[in-house]
Protein backbone atom coordinates (compact mmCIF):
# COMPACT_ATOMS: atom_id res chain seq x y z
CA UNK A 1 0.00 0.00 0.00
CA UNK A 2 1.16 3.54 -0.61
CA UNK A 3 1.01 6.24 2.03
CA UNK A 4 -2.31 7.33 0.53
CA UNK A 5 -3.68 3.79 0.80
CA UNK A 6 -3.64 2.93 -2.91
CA UNK A 7 -2.19 -0.40 -4.02
CA UNK A 8 0.79 -0.48 -6.32
CA UNK A 9 2.55 -3.25 -8.22
CA UNK A 10 5.86 -1.40 -8.33
CA UNK A 11 8.84 -3.12 -6.74
CA UNK A 12 10.34 -0.84 -4.09
CA UNK A 13 13.92 -1.55 -3.01
CA UNK A 14 15.93 -0.51 0.01
CA UNK A 15 19.20 -0.99 1.84
CA UNK A 16 20.04 -0.93 5.52
CA UNK A 17 23.07 1.06 6.64
CA UNK A 18 24.26 0.40 10.19
CA UNK A 19 26.77 2.89 11.54
CA UNK A 20 28.93 2.29 14.59
CA UNK A 21 32.25 0.95 15.81
CA UNK A 22 30.42 -0.82 18.63
CA UNK A 23 28.60 -3.07 16.16
CA UNK A 24 31.75 -4.03 14.27
CA UNK A 25 33.66 -4.76 17.49
CA UNK A 26 30.89 -7.00 18.79
CA UNK A 27 30.46 -4.91 21.92
CA UNK A 28 26.88 -4.15 20.88
CA UNK A 29 24.78 -6.86 19.26
CA UNK A 30 22.70 -5.42 16.43
CA UNK A 31 18.94 -5.88 16.87
CA UNK A 32 17.82 -3.56 14.10
CA UNK A 33 18.72 -5.35 10.86
CA UNK A 34 16.34 -8.27 11.32
CA UNK A 35 13.56 -6.01 12.58
CA UNK A 36 13.81 -3.61 9.62
CA UNK A 37 14.05 -6.45 7.10
CA UNK A 38 10.99 -8.26 8.46
CA UNK A 39 9.04 -5.01 8.81
CA UNK A 40 9.82 -3.93 5.25
CA UNK A 41 9.00 -7.34 3.77
CA UNK A 42 5.58 -7.15 5.42
CA UNK A 43 4.75 -3.78 3.86
CA UNK A 44 6.17 -4.37 0.39
CA UNK A 45 9.74 -3.04 0.48
CA UNK A 46 12.52 -5.37 -0.67
CA UNK A 47 15.71 -5.13 1.38
CA UNK A 48 18.47 -5.81 -1.15
CA UNK A 49 21.62 -4.99 0.80
CA UNK A 50 22.96 -4.43 4.32
CA UNK A 51 26.16 -2.57 5.13
CA UNK A 52 27.84 -1.96 8.47
CA UNK A 53 30.41 0.83 8.58
CA UNK A 54 32.56 2.29 11.35
CA UNK A 55 32.37 5.79 12.79
CA UNK A 56 34.62 7.12 10.04
CA UNK A 57 33.15 9.96 8.01
CA UNK A 58 34.73 8.98 4.69
CA UNK A 59 33.30 5.46 4.93
CA UNK A 60 29.85 6.68 5.89
CA UNK A 61 29.84 9.16 3.01
CA UNK A 62 30.93 6.52 0.49
CA UNK A 63 28.30 4.05 1.68
CA UNK A 64 25.51 6.64 1.64
CA UNK A 65 26.31 7.77 -1.88
CA UNK A 66 26.52 4.22 -3.22
CA UNK A 67 23.37 2.93 -1.55
CA UNK A 68 21.30 6.05 -2.20
CA UNK A 69 22.04 5.84 -5.92
CA UNK A 70 21.28 2.12 -6.11
CA UNK A 71 18.03 1.76 -4.15
CA UNK A 72 14.73 3.57 -3.64
CA UNK A 73 15.35 3.98 0.08
CA UNK A 74 18.18 3.68 2.60
CA UNK A 75 17.37 3.03 6.25
CA UNK A 76 20.28 4.20 8.38
CA UNK A 77 20.69 3.48 12.09
CA UNK A 78 23.13 4.83 14.65
CA UNK A 79 25.35 7.83 15.22
CA UNK A 80 22.88 10.67 15.81
CA UNK A 81 23.34 11.02 19.57
CA UNK A 82 24.93 13.77 21.69
CA UNK A 83 28.54 12.54 21.93
CA UNK A 84 31.63 13.47 19.95
CA UNK A 85 31.66 10.19 18.01
CA UNK A 86 28.10 10.64 16.74
CA UNK A 87 29.07 11.91 13.31
CA UNK A 88 26.28 10.55 11.13
CA UNK A 89 24.51 13.89 10.62
CA UNK A 90 27.72 15.56 9.44
CA UNK A 91 28.51 12.65 7.13
CA UNK A 92 25.01 12.79 5.61
CA UNK A 93 25.38 16.51 4.93
CA UNK A 94 28.74 15.91 3.27
CA UNK A 95 27.40 12.98 1.24
CA UNK A 96 24.76 15.21 -0.34
CA UNK A 97 26.80 18.40 -0.49
CA UNK A 98 24.65 20.49 1.86
CA UNK A 99 25.33 22.54 4.95
CA UNK A 100 24.47 21.49 8.49
CA UNK A 101 23.45 23.61 11.45
CA UNK A 102 21.13 23.70 14.44
CA UNK A 103 17.66 23.28 12.97
CA UNK A 104 15.10 25.60 14.62
CA UNK A 105 12.47 22.84 14.46
CA UNK A 106 14.72 20.37 16.25
CA UNK A 107 15.85 22.99 18.77
CA UNK A 108 12.22 23.72 19.60
CA UNK A 109 11.50 20.01 20.12
CA UNK A 110 14.48 19.57 22.43
CA UNK A 111 13.73 22.79 24.32
CA UNK A 112 10.22 21.58 24.97
CA UNK A 113 11.54 18.25 26.21
CA UNK A 114 14.53 19.29 28.33
CA UNK A 115 13.69 22.92 29.11
CA UNK A 116 15.82 25.81 27.86
CA UNK A 117 17.90 25.82 31.03
CA UNK A 118 18.92 22.18 30.49
CA UNK A 119 19.65 22.38 26.78
CA UNK A 120 23.42 22.07 26.99
CA UNK A 121 25.91 21.85 24.14
CA UNK A 122 25.82 18.05 24.03
CA UNK A 123 22.05 17.93 23.72
CA UNK A 124 22.11 20.67 21.10
CA UNK A 125 24.26 18.37 18.94
CA UNK A 126 21.12 16.32 18.40
CA UNK A 127 19.48 19.38 16.80
CA UNK A 128 22.10 19.62 14.04
CA UNK A 129 20.25 18.66 10.86
CA UNK A 130 21.46 18.84 7.23
CA UNK A 131 19.88 21.63 5.19
CA UNK A 132 16.70 20.59 3.41
CA UNK A 133 16.09 17.47 5.49
CA UNK A 134 12.68 16.54 6.85
CA UNK A 135 12.48 15.58 10.51
CA UNK A 136 11.52 12.09 11.66
CA UNK A 137 9.36 12.08 14.78
CA UNK A 138 10.78 10.45 17.89
CA UNK A 139 7.99 9.86 20.41
CA UNK A 140 10.33 7.97 22.77
CA UNK A 141 13.18 10.37 23.58
CA UNK A 142 12.15 13.33 21.38
CA UNK A 143 15.50 13.94 19.61
CA UNK A 144 14.42 13.68 15.95
CA UNK A 145 15.88 11.68 13.13
CA UNK A 146 15.75 13.05 9.62
CA UNK A 147 15.21 12.16 5.99
CA UNK A 148 17.54 13.64 3.38
CA UNK A 149 16.74 12.72 -0.21
CA UNK A 150 15.94 9.00 0.00
CA UNK A 151 17.98 8.30 3.14
CA UNK A 152 16.14 7.91 6.43
CA UNK A 153 18.46 8.53 9.37
CA UNK A 154 17.30 6.92 12.59
CA UNK A 155 18.63 6.21 16.07
CA UNK A 156 20.48 3.03 16.87
CA UNK A 157 18.61 2.26 20.11
CA UNK A 158 16.08 -0.37 18.99
CA UNK A 159 12.97 0.98 20.74
CA UNK A 160 13.63 4.47 19.34
CA UNK A 161 14.50 3.16 15.88
CA UNK A 162 11.28 1.15 15.76
CA UNK A 163 9.18 4.21 16.57
CA UNK A 164 11.02 6.22 13.92
CA UNK A 165 10.54 3.45 11.36
CA UNK A 166 6.80 3.60 11.95
CA UNK A 167 6.89 7.32 11.26
CA UNK A 168 9.00 6.97 8.12
CA UNK A 169 7.07 4.15 6.48
CA UNK A 170 3.78 5.97 6.99
CA UNK A 171 4.98 8.62 4.53
CA UNK A 172 6.73 6.70 1.73
CA UNK A 173 5.34 4.64 -1.15
CA UNK A 174 5.66 0.88 -0.80
CA UNK A 175 5.31 -1.84 -3.40
CA UNK A 176 3.57 -5.15 -3.98
CA UNK A 177 4.04 -7.49 -1.04
CA UNK A 178 6.19 -10.55 -1.39
CA UNK A 179 4.19 -13.69 -0.55
CA UNK A 180 5.84 -16.82 0.79
CA UNK A 181 5.04 -20.46 1.51
CA UNK A 182 7.06 -23.19 3.19
CA UNK A 183 6.93 -26.84 2.14
CA UNK A 184 8.59 -29.28 4.59
CA UNK A 185 10.44 -32.31 3.26
CA UNK A 186 11.56 -35.18 5.47
CA UNK A 187 14.75 -35.70 3.48
CA UNK A 188 18.11 -34.06 2.98
CA UNK A 189 18.90 -31.49 0.31
CA UNK A 190 20.89 -34.03 -1.69
CA UNK A 191 17.78 -36.01 -2.64
CA UNK A 192 15.74 -33.00 -3.61
CA UNK A 193 18.31 -30.67 -5.20
CA UNK A 194 18.02 -31.85 -8.82
CA UNK A 195 14.24 -31.78 -8.77
CA UNK A 196 14.15 -28.33 -7.22
CA UNK A 197 16.52 -27.07 -9.88
CA UNK A 198 14.16 -28.29 -12.59
CA UNK A 199 11.16 -26.67 -10.88
CA UNK A 200 13.02 -23.40 -10.58
CA UNK A 201 13.55 -23.37 -14.35
CA UNK A 202 9.81 -23.85 -14.83
CA UNK A 203 9.04 -21.06 -12.36
CA UNK A 204 11.57 -18.28 -12.99
CA UNK A 205 9.17 -15.79 -11.40
CA UNK A 206 9.13 -17.73 -8.10
CA UNK A 207 12.13 -17.68 -5.78
CA UNK A 208 12.80 -21.16 -4.39
CA UNK A 209 15.22 -21.74 -1.54
CA UNK A 210 16.06 -24.86 0.44
CA UNK A 211 17.07 -24.77 4.09
CA UNK A 212 18.44 -27.94 5.75
CA UNK A 213 17.70 -28.86 9.34
CA UNK A 214 17.82 -31.80 11.70
CA UNK A 215 14.53 -33.56 12.45
CA UNK A 216 14.17 -36.57 14.75
CA UNK A 217 17.87 -37.31 14.43
CA UNK A 218 17.88 -37.20 10.63
CA UNK A 219 18.22 -34.66 7.85
CA UNK A 220 15.19 -32.70 6.67
CA UNK A 221 14.66 -29.66 4.46
CA UNK A 222 12.31 -26.70 4.41
CA UNK A 223 11.62 -25.43 0.90
CA UNK A 224 10.61 -21.78 0.90
CA UNK A 225 8.91 -20.30 -2.16
CA UNK A 226 8.41 -16.54 -2.62
CA UNK A 227 6.48 -14.61 -5.26
CA UNK A 228 4.31 -11.52 -5.63
CA UNK A 229 1.81 -13.54 -7.68
CA UNK A 230 -0.44 -15.68 -5.46
CA UNK A 231 -1.46 -17.98 -8.31
CA UNK A 232 2.10 -18.65 -9.42
CA UNK A 233 3.14 -19.22 -5.82
CA UNK A 234 0.38 -21.82 -5.41
CA UNK A 235 1.42 -23.54 -8.64
CA UNK A 236 5.02 -23.66 -7.47
CA UNK A 237 4.00 -25.11 -4.11
CA UNK A 238 2.03 -27.87 -5.86
CA UNK A 239 5.02 -28.70 -8.05
CA UNK A 240 7.30 -28.98 -5.01
CA UNK A 241 4.76 -31.10 -3.11
CA UNK A 242 4.47 -33.46 -6.08
CA UNK A 243 8.26 -33.73 -6.25
CA UNK A 244 8.49 -34.63 -2.58
CA UNK A 245 5.70 -37.20 -2.88
CA UNK A 246 7.44 -38.86 -5.83
CA UNK A 247 10.77 -39.00 -3.98
CA UNK A 248 9.19 -40.53 -0.90
CA UNK A 249 7.83 -43.44 -2.95
CA UNK A 250 10.84 -43.87 -5.22
CA UNK A 251 13.49 -46.48 -4.39
CA UNK A 252 16.73 -45.06 -3.04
Amino acid sequence: MTASGAATHRIVTAAILVIGDEILSGRTKDKNIGYIAEYCTAIGIDIREVRIVPDIEEEIVAAVRALSARYDHVFSTGGIGPTHDDITADAMARAFGVTIDHDPRAVAILTGHYGAENLNEARLRMARIPAGAALIDNPVSKAPGFTIRNVHVMAGVPVIMQAMLDAVTATIPTGAKMLSATVPASMGEGRIAAGLGAIQKDFPDVSIGSYPKMLDGGFATDIVLRSRDADRLAEGVRAVEQLIASLLTAPR
